[in-house]
């Protein structure tokens, strides 16, 4: 298998192992145009097996998005085929419509308009409440 390095873009690494296609999704990657590598179950001697994302473009990516899925992810930068910086991530604090509430008496689903606003209640165990419900996400 041959996968090319980027000159210009992003590269998702350390995702745990099947979650590439749900972060792939959720920041509307396949809405690029541009060559984006899916690579799955690639062997780690730090994690077993992890997924990694490379998005040949520079891209305004949402980092809240990666956070939220897998706050173990490492972004890198690339620029003229060198990593110019790498990011670590941690859970976001606040989540703004990258989730909808499931509470159907919650404001958000009868008010259309309103945003789906979730805080980090328990960082251990990656909890997120609705601010308007209290509804766990």
């Amino acid at each position: 298998m041959k996968i090319d390095s980027i000159q210009n873009g992003i590269v998702l690494d350390h995702i745990t192992a099947g979650k590439a296609m749900q972060i792939y999704h959720d920041l509307g990657l396949d809405e690029l145009d541009c060559s984006v590598a899916i690579i799955k179950n690639v062997k780690s001697n730090k994690m077993g097996k992890k997924d990694i994302l490379k998005i040949d473009k520079e891209y305004d990516i949402n980092l809240d998005v990666i956070g939220y899925i897998d706050p173990d992810v490492t972004v890198s930068i690339i620029k003229d085929g060198v990593t110019v910086e790498k990011k670590k991530l941690e859970p976001p604090e606040r989540l703004v419509d990258i989730k909808k509430c499931k509470n159907p008496r919650c404001i958000t689903t009868t008010e259309p308009g309103i945003p789906h606003i979730f805080k980090l209640t328990d960082a251990k165990n990656r909890i997120y409440r609705c601010i308007y419900c209290e509804a766990d996400k």
